[in-house]
């Protein structure tokens, strides 16, 4: 009888990475079907008072940077938003029915989960920076297969065919109408921002957050395999438990770097690249800031 592999199963690196695609993406399709289906304004209704959801508690603040007096990306120089949203926990169906709409039911079913979808893609966005990323607020599902090593040992290094697990969410990322998205997030922005608010930060502005955290990845290194990994031991906390394993980065430049940096760098160089593309066109759109020297007049 063989003994049973108490390795990690799957993993989620590109999925962290594609969560800030992916989430404005469901909101930009809800957003468009909805704003195209709407021929007039709703008659205004009494406000009905809800209960939010308790926000989870706050993450650490280090990774995040001080915030302006005033947003610096402003979402309205995009889109307006709307006014007439639904509430932020009451908009899963429509998310759900909009999702199936824009990827398929097959897709939606593999990649994504849909459950307080907006939150999820809220709070991955906001902990790619930092060291950690909980997998319990992550929007997408694990990348099928195992994470796939060479070699015997402590120090091993990822097998070549394991970058082809991430192959499609790069594709789903690369068939995204950046534009439009951007679009239909700027419409959908309250939700957002409420969602950004309850993590604890109050006062503060998501779309900024969203743009300084692009151009973190966009900093992601881009080392040459192929990558050494050190298989880490996990003992538990009575004799006798068997010990599970974690694995980190051998070069200790690499193992120091953030979450969503070393996801970037462990779906292997080529993939890297194309996700680095997208979110160059995605910068494009959602970074509305003037850059000083662009507004200065020549003397």
């Amino acid at each position: 009888m063989s003994e049973p592999d108490f390795r990690p199963r799957a993993d989620r690196p590109v999925g962290l990475i594609i969560a800030l695609l992916i989430a404005l993406a469901a909101a930009g399709w809800f957003g468009w079907q909805w704003w195209q289906q709407r021929q007039m304004p709703p008659p205004p209704t009494a406000p009905v008072a809800s209960t939010p959801a308790p926000p989870d508690a706050p993450p650490p603040l280090a990774a995040t940077p001080p915030s302006p007096a005033t947003p610096q990306n402003e979402v309205a120089a995009i889109a307006e938003p709307e006014k007439n949203l639904p509430a932020l926990g009451e908009s899963d169906a429509r998310m759900r029915a909009a999702l199936v709409e824009l990827l398929g039911s097959k897709a939606v079913g593999q990649f994504l989960q849909l459950d307080d979808f907006v939150r999820r893609g809220v709070a991955t966005i906001d902990n790619l920076p930092r060291e950690h990323a909980p997998v319990q607020r992550w929007p997408v599902r694990p990348t099928e297969g195992r994470f796939q090593l060479q070699g015997q040992g402590e120090v091993r290094t990822i097998a070549p065919d394991n970058a082809a697990r991430y192959t499609p969410f790069v594709l789903l990322a690369e068939n995204l109408d950046a534009a439009k998205v951007a679009g239909v997030y700027a419409r959908l922005y309250p939700l957002f921002q409420q969602a950004y608010e309850e993590l604890g930060f109050p006062g503060r502005y998501f779309n900024d957050r969203l743009v300084a955290v692009i151009d973190h990845l966009l900093a992601a290194p881009e080392p040459a395999g192929p990558l050494q990994i050190r298989v880490v031991e996990v003992k538990g906390d009575t004799p006798g438990d068997r010990p599970w394993v974690r694995y980190e980065y051998a070069d200790e430049r690499l193992q120091s770097l953030s979450a969503g940096q070393k996801l970037m760098v462990r779906v292997g160089l080529v993939n890297e690249r194309r996700l680095k593309a997208k979110l160059r066109e995605l910068r494009t759109q959602v970074a509305t800031a003037v850059p000083a020297s662009a507004g200065a007049k020549k003397p």
